[in-house]
């Protein structure tokens, strides 16, 4: 397996390199989770790391590397969103498909 050191800025790792597992693309993983015990043996605490780009080229705004910046909500993401799929949970707006001011075919 190929790995690379990555920064971390923020948070409670903040100014550390780590080297991390590269996936099948030669990236990082998006998001980076680090369990730190409880010194009282209760559940341990997940700092929730995310990656961004460390700099882009000049010419073709290519990411240069990958940095993880803290999250500190540490939500998790609820993965891809397809044009197709119903609107997140308490998103608020519910999915209209007749343009604003027409008529709907069902109003006689």
């Amino acid at each position: 397996m190929k790995s690379e050191d990555t920064p971390f800025e923020g948070g409670p790792m903040d100014g550390r390199v780590l080297p991390v597992l590269l996936g099948t693309t030669g990236t990082p993983p998006k998001t980076y989770r680090i369990p730190v015990p409880d010194a009282a043996g209760g559940p341990p605490t997940v700092l929730v790391y995310r990656r961004v780009p460390r700099g882009h080229s000049r010419r073709l705004g290519l990411p240069r590397g990958w940095k993880y910046a803290y999250d500190p909500e540490g939500a998790r993401s609820a993965g891809p969103r397809w044009p197709w799929s119903r609107p997140a949970a308490g998103s608020g707006t519910a999915p209209d498909a007749t343009p604003g001011g027409k008529p709907e075919d069902t109003d006689g």
